[in-house]
């Protein structure tokens, strides 16, 4: 059983699914779903296209380098059967999947790592335009227990008498 690889977002098709385009050159394209296909014939880029592998992989989202990719590449030499050699290779198989899924959590964490500090100076700065939504201004001036702890924030003042709207 062969298992291929879709042309535009690179997933994988199983025998019998997914369609085949022939170009006149017979190149051959492989397309796991209709959407992959429709896209290839608006001539769409699966670089710029977000939900594809490779945008993944050009903006650093997924692994690039790494040894165990080593082993998915496709091999057209064909190997003489011999049992104790294909039960080697399973046990190899299940390693190298848990060396690679390793990787790609520590990857993930390391992208992770600087979000929750950009994500806290975006918090702190919406608050700081919006402080007054949250508590109003002249009781943020009166008691001091309502501003929050390690971040200091701008608080404008009250509207004139003139300009305040009623309910």
């Amino acid at each position: 059983m062969r298992i291929e690889k879709c042309w535009f977002c690179s997933s994988t098709i199983y025998p019998g699914h997914g369609i085949q385009f022939v170009r006149n050159d017979a190149k051959i394209f492989r397309f796991c779903r209709s959407k992959c296909h429709k896209n290839f014939k608006m001539k769409r880029n699966p670089r710029k296209v977000k939900w594809t592998k490779a945008y993944r992989r050009l903006h650093g989202k997924d692994m690039t380098q790494d040894s165990t990719f080593e082993f998915e590449r496709r091999r057209n030499r064909p190997e003489r059967y011999d049992r104790n050699v294909t039960e080697m290779t399973l046990k190899a198989i299940k390693k190298i999947d848990k060396i690679r899924v390793d990787r790609e959590v520590r990857h993930h964490k390391m992208r992770m790592k600087g979000k929750k500090a950009f994500e806290q100076q975006a918090a702190i700065k919406e608050l700081e335009n919006s402080i007054d939504l949250v508590k109003a201004p002249v009781a943020l001036q009166q008691d001091s227990q309502f501003t929050l702890a390690k971040i200091k924030v701008k608080v404008s003042q009250s509207q004139p008498e003139g300009e305040r709207m009623e309910e």
